[in-house]
């Protein structure tokens, strides 16, 4: 609970959990190999999802300066566009492109989110730190650096999500994107640990997103914009505090006025683990399918049954759909879907299309296919339950499953067997399979958006994690601007 006297004005020393991440992001080196190499691949994919994303004009009507003509030459840089802007807007762009598909990495525990929304206030900070350092006749960033700063970012959100759900007291998960942002471009920009310790205060105090706009019957496409307003708010608390505005030592136990009696029904977090680099090792991609991460095995398990069932569409009975307890209480949907953020986050319309077509991309949730009359019809014999162990398995630390299985039952009395998959193909346990299909989805989002000799000096640059990590920040955003 709570811990200090409302009454007494005596500046308490700062939060245990503030210290800890400040701690964390000054002084902890990351010596992990494995680290790195994932950090490369994650990158790679976080691009390709956010190039992808130009296809789509909602999307792109939001991108660009935050009202026409105020750019800044020499500013932060936004991948597959001609803007430069500074580093706060920047970093809205490059977030909202890398989220707005519903495409890149994914944590999953008492709280999900996607630690490489945090990205775009990383590359947005470090390319105008670079551009603005070598102005200046100093070295700029390297590439190993924004490769850290992932490293730490992933680490700070995954382990602030591992045992405390904020969706479960009506919060967004956006809130883990700001507050990790923050820390590490506080950090970035030359921040001492008091200057990150004030910094991380003020994004806790800043409060939460509601998840309104994630669930029925608000729906809608803010939550692919939400994680680009959260990195972007990040870096702009991290230029505050670098100014040496003061910070708020019990932003989080204050009595009455700290987010935990404010947000978090008065429980303190629980931490099971210090930060190091266990969440980047073990992150888990969206390699094959722009689909909510707890129906990526349903979606798997249609495209195995879509052979068997798709010239017998009208003789379906029942879908039976077993899912894991968040898949039940987050994407279990019926009724009208009304636009392509509902029907992303939507199991049973998630399963129709690949039944149908045998895939399912982006443009599948848009109003053109939505129309398919087949999709409905499907989704309304569908039948969603929770099964017990694919949950207690999603909870285990040594597993992180996210399982799921379906059986199709046909009006002849006949049924297909029942498809079950424990772990989708960006899962650790499945990453020599996966690697090799998110680098085709990297070259499939970029190459053809760029010079063919851009394309040629990113793609040589990618394919060798050492020269990767020794290019300057700024040489590497320069091949990706159009």
């Amino acid at each position: 609970m709570s811990q200090h006297d409302i009454r007494s004005a005596e500046r308490p020393d700062p939060d245990q959990v503030l210290v800890d991440i400040a701690d964390y992001v000054c002084n902890t080196e990351i010596d992990s190999d494995l680290a790195f190499e994932t950090a490369h691949y994650c990158l790679m994919d976080t691009l390709a999802c956010g190039f992808q994303a130009l296809d789509y004009p909602a999307c792109t009507k939001l991108l660009g300066p935050v009202v026409p003509g105020a750019t800044l030459p020499g500013g932060a840089r936004v991948p597959g566009t001609s803007y430069e802007l500074e580093p706060v807007m920047g970093a809205f762009n490059i977030g909202a492109m890398i989220r707005w598909l519903d495409f890149n990495d994914t944590w999953l525990a008492a709280e999900w989110g996607h630690p490489s929304d945090n990205v775009g206030g990383i590359l947005a900070t470090a390319d105008y730190l670079s551009r603005t350092r070598r102005a200046a006749g100093k070295d700029p960033l390297t590439m190993q650096d924004v490769l850290k700063a992932m490293i730490k970012a992933h680490e700070i959100q995954g382990v602030l999500a591992l045992e405390n759900s904020y969706n479960r007291v009506g919060l967004d998960h956006v809130l883990l994107v700001r507050v990790a942002t923050t820390a590490v471009v506080t950090r970035m920009l030359g921040g001492d640990r008091e200057q990150v310790i004030n910094a991380v205060s003020h994004a806790w105090i800043d409060g939460c997103s509601l998840r309104t706009y994630r669930h029925a019957p608000n729906t809608g496409s803010r939550k692919s914009w939400a994680a680009g307003d959260a990195t972007s708010r990040g870096v702009r608390l991290a230029l505050i505090a670098m100014t040496g505005e003061m910070g708020y030592p019990s932003a989080l136990t204050a009595k009455t006025w700290g987010f935990y009696d404010v947000m978090f029904n008065g429980n303190e977090f629980s931490l099971p683990q210090s930060y190091g680099s266990y969440v980047m090792e073990n992150i888990l991609f969206k390699i094959s399918y722009p689909a909510e991460f707890h129906a990526q095995t349903a979606v798997e398990a249609a495209m195995t049954l879509h052979s068997q069932v798709r010239d017998r569409l009208d003789d379906i009975e029942k879908i039976v759909i077993e899912t894991q307890e968040p898949g039940v209480r987050i994407i279990d949907k019926t009724g009208s879907l009304d636009n392509p953020a509902d029907r992303d986050h939507c199991l049973q319309y998630m399963v129709a299309v690949p039944l149908i077509f045998g895939r399912l991309t982006a443009a599948d949730y848009e109003d053109g296919v939505a129309r398919d009359p087949r999709i409905d019809a499907l989704r309304a014999k569908m039948v969603v339950s929770e099964n017990e162990a694919y949950t207690k398995d999603y909870f285990d630390a040594d597993k992180r499953y996210i399982g799921n299985a379906i059986q199709v039952f046909f009006t002849d009395g006949t049924s297909t067997g029942k498809v079950a998959v424990d772990y989708p193909i960006g899962h650790r346990q499945r990453r020599a399979e996966g690697i090799p299909v998110l680098k085709q989805k990297f070259t499939d989002s970029v190459a053809a958006k760029l010079r063919a000799d851009q394309w040629a000096r990113l793609k040589n640059v990618c394919a060798d994690q050492d020269k990767l990590a020794a290019m300057a920040v700024d040489d590497f955003m320069a091949l990706l601007v159009v």
